[in-house]
């Protein structure tokens, strides 16, 4: 069994109201391959939702934070927490994550400046999986 994430299944859960569709993707949760989440759904965020961005910084760590300025990071990490308890509940060992995304993204993710420059890093939800144990795909890779 799978973890994904939910827009590449086609759930329209992205903060744009919108999706991600991977056809393999959601042929692995139609055939009940894989467990689709959103862990920004989880937190309670609302879709659509404002863009946001990790930043990072000496004093704070990894900060969320949306294009207004709303510091979104406890979210976030409720988000992250969510999904690691699903994926430890279900046994799950793999998880396939949208790229770039500041949940599910791995290896590389937006710079927190809103400028679409891309940094080496992860998202709160992938960083939080992989350090338990569970490989990290996103689906440029598979």
């Amino acid at each position: 069994m799978y973890l994904v994430s939910a827009c590449l299944a086609g759930i329209n859960c992205r903060y744009d109201g919108k999706n991600g569709y991977n056809e393999k993707i959601a042929d692995l949760v139609n055939s009940g391959k894989a467990l689709a989440v959103c862990p920004e759904v989880l937190a309670g965020l609302g879709i659509p939702r404002e863009r946001t961005e990790i930043t990072n910084t000496p004093s704070d760590g990894k900060c969320v934070f949306s294009i207004s300025g709303k510091n979104l990071t406890k979210a976030f990490n409720e988000g992250a927490e969510k999904t690691l308890a699903l994926a430890k509940i279900n046994g799950i060992k793999t998880a396939i994550m949208k790229s770039k995304s500041p949940s599910c993204g791995f290896s590389k993710i937006y710079d927190g400046t809103f400028s679409g420059k891309l940094i080496k890093g992860n998202g709160i939800t992938s960083e939080l999986l992989s350090n338990n144990g569970i490989t990290i795909y996103t689906e440029d890779e598979i």
